[in-house]
């Protein structure tokens, strides 16, 4: 708890500490001396004009004496017409310099000169006069003129009154000059000394706390120029964004009218100036061909609060159609009422036109190419089931009477022998050719519509043991040993099984394709916090930094991979499989050294 007196302490610090040379800056030091130089100007004209009444009070009492002067010391009646004409001649050599280079670089000089000229002209006199003047009346009116007419720089103040007082009792009392006052003839008088301490301090602080003040807000001034310089900049930098944004950018009332717009917007919809936007469109419904989408967009921002993707087809100012995407969100004042709708528009018609094109070729790979090959496939499979037990060596035509009119035109012709080695390794190639176009099919699919999932509780270890079993002869093939090490503890997980049977069979099929025989491969899955942890490990050649950077792309196929044929879809779509399962998925490798296939999968 603080004590009073820390309390007072750190009050005193904060208010009359001195300021750090990086507080005063050049610019402020600039400004202050621009300010002291123009308030000298007025001051002196104050000081021309106070001490041309003092001197017409002077002459005038020359002729007509005032009552009140006459008990002043007749030294000081008689002489006091010189000494402020000698003042008002100091007063008029200090508007000669105010005007100079000088007293414009230097205004704190002539500050001081201008203040000496008067305070110790007087002094001057008394102690040639061989007496101490103890001027109250004149230093009152000059300290307390400074400080309300100049309130800056309290060291140059604090400078004028010490050397005048310094004069005053140090030259006096070295000299041994009393005033000229029968009834107070000492210079050190008790009730004198602390009016003048007490005047010059008040003066002072004054003076301290006012310039203190004037530097805090110039500071906070040139603070508020440079955020306002920095608003302009980012204001024009935005507005640039805004103006040559490829996308439209809009703001609509609640009530379907277009507040504000860029230049994007209105060629998308085949203006040429924006204001012709907000002007036409008084419904934003009548845009859209299908006049209930309006009313789908605001029940989904009532909803939702946002959309993303809301595609349309409009009408664009010709009559054309044209598709496009919606991007808004609701913006709201802080007691949550609707203000108006924010967001972007983007013109999709290419986009969508490319989609149907790909669609074409999808529907023609499936219709054209997949049924061909299924057609051979089941051609080349009854040939091969046809051949029974015989011989190895047959007639194409011998073996095959009577399955058809394709039989029997070979039949017709001379009979091709053809072995039963060659008719299955035909019926691989087909089996190949067959998987492929699934896989493009599938990745499109993906791509297009995204990995549709069939959630339900699922024990992971079944999935993994049906995945192994499947891949039996295929492991056996490749000589390898697979080691699983999966609880049937683990917890359930909200998935599609067989999209998940199909990222395990993949990630297996990948490590036996890109290996030599002799494999040793390794499925592991843990409880991590509130996921699944998935890995497939194997002790094969590894893969480099730069192939694991690309390994998930579309098409990207490994250097290892030799001759195969594929089309490096099976790592695509275990990502696009696991990410839509909310999950992530990587590969840990490195030449020579293994490589680790992970993934993870939410428990709820």
């Amino acid at each position: 708890m603080a004590t009073p007196f820390k309390t007072v302490q750190s009050w005193w610090r904060k208010t009359f500490s001195a300021p750090t040379t990086d507080e005063i800056t050049t610019l402020y030091r600039d400004w202050r001396n621009r300010f002291l130089w123009q308030r000298l100007r007025l001051w002196l004209w104050l000081a021309l004009i106070c001490l041309l009444s003092f001197t017409l009070r002077d002459i005038y009492g020359l002729f007509f004496p005032f009552q009140e002067l006459q008990q002043l010391p007749e030294i000081l009646r008689t002489q006091r017409l010189v000494i402020n004409i000698a003042m008002l001649l100091s007063i008029l050599i200090c508007f000669a310099l105010h005007k100079t280079k000088l007293g414009r670089h230097h205004p704190d000089l002539l500050f001081l000169g201008s203040s000496w000229s008067i305070s110790l002209a007087s002094q001057l006199f008394a102690t040639l006069r061989g007496f101490a003047l103890p001027d109250t009346i004149g230093w009152s009116l000059l300290f307390l003129s400074q400080a309300v007419l100049m309130p800056v720089c309290w060291i140059i103040h604090l400078l004028t009154q010490v050397s005048v007082l310094v004069y005053y009792f140090g030259v006096n009392t070295a000299l041994g000059l009393k005033t000229p006052i029968p009834e107070h003839p000492e210079i050190y008088n008790v009730t004198f000394i602390l009016y003048i301490f007490w005047f010059c301090t008040i003066c002072d602080i004054g003076v301290y706390l006012y310039d203190r003040l004037q530097r805090s807000e110039f500071y906070a001034r040139q603070e508020l120029e440079s955020a306002y310089q920095k608003l302009k900049v980012a204001e024009a930098k935005y507005r640039s964004i805004f103006e040559n944004a490829v996308e439209g950018i809009f703001q609509s009332s609640p009530n379907g009218r277009y507040i504000t717009a860029n230049p994007a917007l209105a060629r998308i919809y085949g203006y040429s100036l924006v204001d012709e936007v907000t002007a036409n469109f008084t419904e934003i419904e009548q845009l859209y061909v299908d006049p209930n989408r309006r009313a789908e967009f605001v029940r989904l921002m009532e909803k939702y609060g946002s959309v993303s993707e809301f595609e349309s087809q409009i009408y664009r100012r010709d009559g054309s159609i044209v598709w496009i995407s919606e991007k808004a969100y609701s913006v709201r004042d802080e007691q949550g009422k609707l203000l108006y709708y924010e967001g972007l528009i983007e013109d999709i018609t290419q986009r969508k036109q490319t989609e149907e094109e790909l669609r074409v070729f999808f529907h023609a790979v499936s219709h054209d190419l997949r049924n061909p090959v299924l057609g051979t496939l089941m051609v080349l499979k009854n040939l091969l089931n046809s051949g029974g037990s015989g011989t190895g060596e047959r007639g194409l035509g011998t073996g095959n009477r009577g399955q058809g009119g394709i039989i029997e035109e070979v039949s017709s012709q001379s009979p091709i022998p053809v072995s039963r080695s060659i008719l299955e390794r035909m019926i691989q190639s087909s089996d190949r050719q067959l998987n492929l176009i699934n896989s493009l099919m599938e990745t499109h699919i993906s791509e297009v519509q995204g990995v549709f999932l069939q959630y339900k509780a699922v024990q992971l270890l079944a999935v993994i043991e049906a995945a192994i079993a499947d891949l039996e002869p295929l492991i056996a093939q490749n000589q390898a040993k697979l080691t699983k090490l999966v609880s049937a503890d683990l917890p359930l997980v909200n998935a599609d099984p067989t999209q998940l049977w199909r990222v395990f069979s993949n990630l297996i099929v990948n490590a036996l394709k890109h290996n030599p025989p002799g494999l040793l491969l390794t499925i592991n899955a843990t409880r991590k916090e509130d996921k699944i942890y998935c890995t497939v490990s194997d002790n094969g050649v590894g893969i480099s930094q730069q192939q694991s950077d690309r390994l998930f792309d579309l098409y990207f196929r490994g250097a290892s991979i030799g001759n195969s044929v594929s089309l490096g879809l099976g790592l695509y779509l275990c990502k696009q499989i696991i990410h839509a399962h909310g999950g992530e998925i990587g590969v840990n490798s490195a030449l020579d050294a293994g490589t680790t296939f992970w993934f993870t999968l939410p428990i709820s």
